[in-house]
């Protein structure tokens, strides 16, 4: 590259070049959350406190996504990784158990029924909505099958009737993995209260911001009270109140369990980013009209919801057409940047990742709509802290950069 092309740095992109300076002057991060002054607060009043750890303000936050969700237990975590992961351990799933999930996904997902010595087994997805084929799931079901693990890609709600009907009919547990869900809704229920168990994210991107951290809800006395213990060292059951005004209180050893639990810290955060959700929701659906309205005929945009649907809008992903762009994914994301927006990739595809490949001898071709999908998505800044501003810029370095490439 030459130092004194017109116009600055310039990077070559199919023999095509692409302006590099920036029309925004500082950097737009992807994700960022919007905290307020509630939440400052209540996390200065915990610091105060001098009560850090899992304590009074979790079990408050464990109560009000219990209300939110409509389930009996919600159960308060480090993230939604060890939701899943107790979930499967919990039900007793292991080594010869295989648990069907959908390849368009966190490796998160996958990994934890590695975790607990099961196998994966992918299921392929719908082009349309992104979320597993319930018929392609019951292609994959086997006499080792346990556990469906459907994913509510990007805040959409699976169809959840037809996997539940397989379930049912197959005697297998239906867990949720919800990380992008908090606020959707299916044919009038809340996920979180559909299947036997319900896994979400406030991971620092997602609706619901704890920083790390997360949720695991179920109708299930018997599950609540199994997760509950096993996610605080297996310890008999309120353990952390050992420590109480109540003076020391003895707890027994139950299980040799996991170091999954929240801190208050984090649920001081999350009580009240849980208390704006439906409005930050409101804003959410503003932004993604306006990226419709701009991106609409000149790319391939998010389907809407299904009917008798609530969709969370946590990624808006765009689909890139390579062969009539002349660019992929990676030139269109250093693009991005170059135009000092933040953007990603959610996700490549994990029979494609170099872990599973090995393992399960997965290979391209396997499954079709999810490497379609994996080899042209990008996902847009989303977030209630996008200021209109925020918008415009995003929506005019990606017109700019479709329109020279």
């Amino acid at each position: 590259m030459g130092a004194g092309m017109e116009g600055g740095m310039k990077r070559m992109t199919g023999g095509t070049p692409i302006e590099l300076r920036p029309r925004r002057k500082d950097f737009l991060v992807f994700g960022a959350p919007l905290i307020g002054e509630e939440e400052i607060r209540e996390v200065e009043d915990t610091l105060r406190s001098g009560w850090l750890g899992t304590g009074p303000k979790t079990k408050r936050f464990e109560a009000d996504f219990a209300a939110y969700t409509g389930a009996r237990h919600a159960i308060a975590l480090n993230s939604c990784t060890a939701g899943l992961h107790l979930a499967l351990d919990a039900a007793g799933i292991g080594p010869g158990d295989e648990v069907i999930t959908t390849p368009m996904t966190f490796c998160a997902t996958a990994n934890v029924i590695m975790h607990v010595g099961a196998k994966p087994v992918f299921a392929d997805v719908d082009r349309r909505t992104f979320n597993l084929d319930p018929d392609a799931v019951a292609k994959a079901i086997t006499p080792r099958t346990r556990a469906i693990i459907p994913v509510h890609f990007a805040g959409r709600p699976c169809d959840m009737e037809p996997l539940l009907d397989l379930a049912a009919k197959h005697g297998l547990i239906v867990i949720e993995d919800a990380a992008h869900a908090t606020e959707a809704r299916y044919h009038g229920l809340k996920v979180g209260a559909i299947g036997d168990m319900t896994a979400f994210s406030f991971y620092a991107t997602k609706n619901v911001v704890t920083g790390e951290g997360g949720m695991l809800t179920t109708h299930s006395d018997h599950w609540a009270e199994r997760i509950r213990v096993r996610s605080l060292h297996g310890l008999s059951k309120d353990a952390w109140k050992r420590y109480s005004s109540d003076g020391f209180q003895p707890y027994d050893t139950l299980y040799p369990g996991y170091k999954y639990n929240m801190m208050d810290l984090q649920a001081s955060l999350g009580l009240h980013q849980l208390a704006k959700v439906d409005a930050n929701l409101k804003r959410r659906e503003e932004i993604w009209a306006r990226y419709d309205e701009a991106f609409e005929g000149r790319f391939l945009i998010p389907a809407p919801p299904e009917p008798e649907t609530v969709h969370a809008r946590h990624l808006y992903t765009l689909l890139l057409e390579p062969e009539k762009l002349g660019m992929g994914q990676v030139d269109f994301l250093e693009a991005l940047k170059a135009e000092n927006i933040g953007a990603g990739i959610h996700f490549i595809a994990l029979h494609l990742h170099s872990f599973y490949k090995d393992r399960l001898g997965t290979k391209r071709g396997d499954f079709p709509n999810a490497e379609w999908i994996s080899d042209r998505t990008i996902s847009l800044p989303l977030s209630p802290k996008l200021t209109n501003s925020d918008v415009d810029d995003v929506i005019a370095a990606v017109l700019r950069i479709s329109g020279r490439a």
